[in-house]
């Protein structure tokens, strides 16, 4: 009778049963209106078009983030946007894996990238932070590199840009629409990581040149 009773209470807050989370999919980004479609804020974008093709909505607050559960190629998942601004992402990505006990390299990390052109996309099994302030707070709290990221890119400041300032510039409307078009293959890149072919993912993404896509 008590399972009888939770599943009736599930069934009234409109939820599913679900697997267990085994990986954590974290897209960076900067909380607030005013950032929504800055450069900086490409992780945020391409999480909540992989929310939008699970079903789901971004929007419990928890581990100092927004989260939402979810199911990748059969595995549970967490998709986890760090509400803490970006250069303490890694607080919110360790709270929510310690909480799960999910280790390094199931955490999935989307983030922007400066030095590859607009649209580029980029795997990579582990790394340094290449001087993305974000994926250094990821690697400084969870005090390992191993873990999976796929970067998107915005492309680099124009001659007497700051960088800082460049980041936190909103992208074009033709930028906008290039992203756009290549967040399929994000989704689908992070569906292959989560069912453990990284090299799928690679080969997937890392030709992608978005003027010249060959797939949605």
């Amino acid at each position: 009778m008590p399972d009888l009773i939770e599943l009736f209470k599930k069934i009234s807050r409109g939820e599913k049963d679900q697997s267990p989370p085994t990986h954590i999919v974290a897209g960076l980004g900067n909380p607030g209106g005013k950032y929504a479609f800055t450069r900086h804020n490409a992780g945020f974008m391409a999480l909540a078009y992989i929310a939008e093709k699970l079903g789901v909505k971004v929007n419990r607050a928890k581990f100092r983030s927004l989260v939402a559960r979810a199911e990748i190629s059969g595995r549970g998942v967490i998709l986890l946007a760090p509400q803490t601004f970006m250069n303490l992402s890694g607080e919110a990505v360790r709270e929510c894996a310690d909480f799960y006990k999910i280790p390094p390299e199931n955490i999935i990390v989307i983030s922007d990238d400066i030095s590859l052109d607009i649209g580029r996309l980029r795997v990579r099994r582990s790394g340094s932070d290449g001087g993305h302030k974000g994926l250094y707070s990821i690697i400084y709290q969870l005090a390992t590199d191993a873990f999976p990221r796929l970067r998107i890119g915005v492309g680099a400041p124009p001659p007497g840009w700051d960088t800082a300032d460049w980041v936190l510039s909103d992208f074009t409307d033709r930028e906008q629409k290039i992203l756009f078009d290549i967040f399929g293959y994000v989704f689908s890149g992070v569906e292959k990581i989560v069912a453990g072919d990284i090299e799928g993912a690679m080969q997937l993404c890392n030709s992608l040149r978005p003027d010249k896509p060959d797939k949605t």
